[in-house]
């Protein structure tokens, strides 16, 4: 694609991008076009196959509200372990969820705060019977939320076999399930259907092997990836492993919007047809980890063993309400 003159979207395989299936959603953003002469000029070449096109959609460059308040966060200031009355450990065997090969400690070798940064540190080693090790933490019952911004501004690993994220899932993950015992470990189980129904943000995932483009997801029971009908979208991200960047989303009642340094690029509506589309409506929290392997990290080829030890930075994380008349409101 391109746009201005400039190639803004190059080599894109659509069919690859839609998990190898024509029918599967699939949105592509490009950022920063800047347009002169009051004439947007874009240009499409297909260089192979047949590329399904329903939409071009053009938006004005997102400028970020200033009447947002800060209610959580950390800035990661004080070395050591991480603060635990904000985080809570994921201890988990390799293979759990998504046939992920590491295994999630609470080790200083694999997650620490260390000079103002979070560190999340995977490695090639035998642990636990996992052949990895990493981190993973999430602030369910000390950082949850409903509507608002979160904002974190992390450096992401570089490396075949990597797959960070910075996502969300709800704090009661049991609100819309149905075939769920009770206080089932629903996680990796076959037939507690907790998730998707509850559904999942993701504000960032990336894998190794793609390693410009960052996504941004919503799961639920009516869109998610095993009917492929999930909804999602990518973006390049110039650098990512080298620099720090910003990762957000806003939510509100009506809508989810994630953004890369403040560029917009994956949007998804309340459709008003109930909790199947949008099971959106219930307090969250977030998750930062650093996987090795499984389904997606994986399926660019083989885990590359010389990229250890490999490590996800976080900044800060922030979540954010809209104040109004001096008064916080919920979106």
């Amino acid at each position: 694609m391109i746009a201005q003159g400039e190639v803004v979207i190059e080599n894109l395989d659509v069919r690859q991008a839609r998990d190898g299936k024509h029918h599967s959603a699939l949105i592509r953003a490009a950022t920063d076009i800047n347009v002169n002469d009051g004439v947007l000029d874009i240009q499409l070449k297909a260089i192979a196959g047949k590329p399904i096109l329903n939409a071009i959609v053009v938006r004005k460059k997102h400028v970020v509200a200033n009447n947002w308040q800060l209610v959580w966060g950390d800035e990661f200031e004080q070395d050591g372990a991480p603060d635990t009355s904000k985080w809570n450990y994921d201890l988990w065997p390799a293979k759990k969820v998504n046939g992920e090969d590491q295994t999630y400690t609470s080790r200083a070798k694999n997650v620490r705060v260390e000079n103002g940064k979070l560190i999340l540190e995977a490695h090639k080693e035998q642990h636990a019977g996992a052949e990895y090790t990493s981190a993973r933490l999430n602030s369910r019952g000390k950082g949850d939320f409903l509507y608002g911004r979160a904002e974190i501004r992390a450096k992401i690993p570089a490396g075949q076999g990597t797959w960070s994220a910075i996502w969300m899932l709800p704090s009661d993950p049991y609100k819309y399930s149905t075939s769920c015992a009770e206080n089932e470990d629903w996680q990796g189980s076959e037939t507690c259907d907790a998730w998707p129904n509850s559904g999942e943000i993701d504000i960032m995932e990336h894998v190794g092997f793609d390693m410009q483009n960052i996504h941004g997801t919503v799961h639920n029971k009516a869109y998610y990836w095993q009917n492929w009908q999930q909804r999602k979208s990518s973006i390049e991200g110039k650098n990512i492993d080298q620099q720090f960047h910003r990762y957000a989303v806003e939510w509100s009642p009506e809508t989810i919007t994630i953004f890369f340094d403040d560029s917009p690029y994956f949007f998804y509506s309340n459709e008003a047809t109930g909790w199947k589309a949008w099971p959106f409506d219930h307090p969250y929290h977030v998750i930062l980890n650093l996987a090795i392997g499984g389904m997606w990290g994986r399926a660019g080829g083989p885990i590359d063993d010389s990229i250890f030890p490999v490590k996800m930075e976080i900044d800060y994380v922030r979540v954010y309400e809209k104040q109004h008349k001096n008064n916080i409101e919920k979106i």
